[in-house]
């Protein structure tokens, strides 16, 4: 069975199956079943499933979309620019604590849904009721996150590039400070914070290899016998491989990396193996 990953408005991406055998091309709209009735998007990727994957998907395509239903489509859009002016007016005269973000016409009609941020919860009943006394349709309003706001945008990150999480990343992970430490990367938020004002995704993307590459050596600070001498450990660059220490005059030497992972005997010089000892920071030589 074919699994057909539809792309909606400011990236909202959902799965569907196609049923009916139609044939599918990435890049085109289609139909497809919605709350309470049929949405349009585009085809992004078509997949064969089978077993629990597809079990888990519900809906289907229920045909090509034709130039009259993109016509339609972009009427709804043009619509979505009032929706918002009124909605933020019916958010004032309530004074709900709570910015609205976007919001998103259902082809059909049939329904109208709201996405906003906010710091707590919200009660927003009575502004549902208005809303639809206003538009004659459902309404929905749906609290996200300011990751989800980003997304929803999109945009370009300090890197140059389109942000990870309108072009690849479906699912957030939790983002840690500890993973930016553990990178040796300027605790300055302004570096290590996205435009959603979070920490960045792309922390989490080479952390393994950093951790897996650090297994071994000594961390910064720590105190090293090496070559009959005594040495700091300064700091390490994880892509020369190497580790930068100073000796009681100050002076610099940097090292293959590999002297510290080697297991038999914490190091493995060109002219032979040696025994390598070292400190933790604050530990007493012995």
């Amino acid at each position: 069975m074919e699994i057909v990953e539809i792309k909606f408005k400011s990236l909202r991406k959902e799965l569907f199956l196609n049923t009916r055998g139609l044939y599918l091309k990435a890049g085109n709209y289609c139909i497809v079943d919605a709350d309470r009735g049929e949405d349009i998007g585009v085809i992004m990727d078509i997949y064969t499933g089978d077993g629990e994957e597809l079990e888990d998907i519900e809906k289907e395509v229920l045909r090509h979309a034709t130039d009259a239903d993109q016509e339609k489509i972009e009427e709804a859009r043009q619509r979505e620019e009032e929706a918002l002016e009124i909605c933020q007016q019916k958010v004032d005269e309530h004074k709900l604590p709570m910015k609205l973000v976007d919001v998103e016409c259902q082809f059909d009609g049939n329904k109208i849904t709201f996405y906003f941020t906010s710091d707590k919860r919200i009660d927003f009943r009575e502004l549902v009721r208005d809303l639809a006394a206003v538009f004659k349709t459902r309404i929905d309003l749906r609290q996200i996150g300011v990751r989800d706001e980003a997304r929803r945008f999109d945009g370009v990150g300090m890197c140059g590039r389109r942000l990870c999480c309108a072009t690849f990343i479906k699912d957030f992970e939790p983002i840690t400070l500890k993973m930016a430490k553990d990178q040796n990367l300027p605790l300055t938020p302004a570096k290590i914070s996205g435009v959603c004002g979070r920490l960045m995704c792309c922390l989490a993307f080479e952390l393994k290899e950093y951790k897996d590459f650090m297994k071994g050596i000594p961390k910064s600070g720590s105190n090293i016998n090496h070559k009959g001498k005594r040495y700091r450990v300064e700091k390490t660059n994880i892509f020369k491989r190497t580790v930068i220490m100073s000796d009681m005059n100050g002076e610099s030497v940097e090292i293959p990396a590999e002297v510290f992972i080697d297991e038999a005997y914490k190091g493995n010089q060109a002219g032979g193996k040696e025994k390598v000892r070292f400190n933790e920071p604050g530990e007493k030589k012995k």
